[in-house]
C-alpha cells in the first residue's frame, strides 16, 4: 500500500523534507492533495484535520498515513519513516542523534518563516515589512552562521566521516540539510554568496545529494515544485543582505 502524504498544494513548504526522503528511497507514495482521484484532493486532507482519524488526528500538515497509522510533524514523520526507507542509522542510539539534528532543522525552518512573518501569521508580509527587515538582519548576521556553523562542526566531528551528518551512510538528515541549503540560497542569495568557502563540508554534502540519481531525477521532474513567495523560503530582495 502506498504511503499517503498530506500537505498544502502548490508549495514545497515543510512537506518537501518528507518528499525528499520518499523520493530518495524510491518509495511508493501519493501526494494526496495534488490528486483528483476519488477520496483524494484537498477535501481528504481537510476531513482529517476537521474530524481526525481514530485514535489520533493532526493539528496541521504535513502528516503521513501508512495504513491505519497517522503520523504528524516533519521530524516525527521522518523518525517513523526512515527505518522503513533505509534512511536511518543502523545504530539505535544514533537514530536519536539523527532525530535531534532534524529537530534543530525544525527550529531553523521556524526562524526562516519568522523573517517574513515576525509579528503574526495572520497578517500579510506587506503589513509587517519594517519588522521583517529588522528580523532578517538579525537572522542573517547571527542565526545563519550559528546554525550552519553547528552543522559544519557536526559533519567534521562525525566518527563515521564528514560525508554524512550522522553515521557512515546517507540518512534523511542529509537530505533535509540539502533542502535547507537550497532554501537559504533561494531566499537570501546575497547572504549565502560564497557560503561554500565558509562551510566546506555542508557544501560538499549539498553537491553529493543533488547528484544522487533519484534526487536528480526528482529535481528535474514536475513533482519538484519551484520555490515561491507562498512557501517557507521566500525571496524578498529587501530582506537580503546588502539591501
Amino acid at each position: 500500500m502506498a504511503y499517503q502524504l498530506y500537505y498544502w498544494n502548490g508549495i514545497q513548504g515543510r512537506g518537501e523534507f518528507v518528499r525528499l526522503a520518499l523520493e530518495e528511497a524510491g518509495a511508493d507514495y501519493v501526494d494526496v492533495v495534488r490528486h483528483e482521484q476519488p477520496g483524494m484532493g484537498p477535501d481528504a486532507m481537510l476531513e482529517i484535520l476537521d474530524h481526525g482519524l481514530n485514535p489520533t488526528t493532526a493539528f496541521a500538515p504535513p502528516f503521513l498515513k501508512d495504513g491505519d497509522v497517522l503520523v504528524s510533524h516533519v521530524a516525527n514523520i521522518l523518525f517513523y519513516l526512515s527505518p522503513k526507507l533505509g534512511l536511518a542509522p543502523s545504530n539505535e542510539a544514533l537514530r536519536y542523534v539523527a532525530n535531534g539534528l532534524q529537530l534543530t532543522i525544525t527550529d531553523l525552518v521556524c526562524e526562516v518563516h519568522d523573517t517574513h512573518h515576525p509579528i503574526s501569521i495572520g497578517l500579510y508580509y506587506e503589513d509587517q515589512k519594517a519588522e521583517a527587515k529588522a528580523r532578517s538582519v538579525g537572522f542573517i548576521d547571527e542565526r545563519i552562521p550559528k546554525y550552519l556553523g553547528y552543522f559544519e562542526r557536526t559533519l567534521h566531528q562525525n566518527p563515521g566521516g564528514s560525508q554524512h551528518i550522522v553515521g557512515s551512510q546517507l540518512s534523511y538528515v542529509d537530505l533535509s540539510l540539502f533542502q535547507v541549503i537550497e532554501g537559504l540560497c533561494y531566499a537570501f542569495p546575497n547572504a549565502m554568496k560564497g557560503y561554500q568557502d565558509r562551510y566546506h563540508a555542508l557544501a560538499d554534502l549539498h553537491a553529493v545529494v543533488r547528484e544522487r540519481p533519484r534526487i536528480a531525477a526528482y529535481l528535474a521532474s514536475p513533482r519538484r515544485l519551484a520555490f515561491s513567495e507562498d512557501g517557507i523560503f521566500r525571496h524578498y530582495p529587501e530582506l537580503d543582505a546588502g539591501n
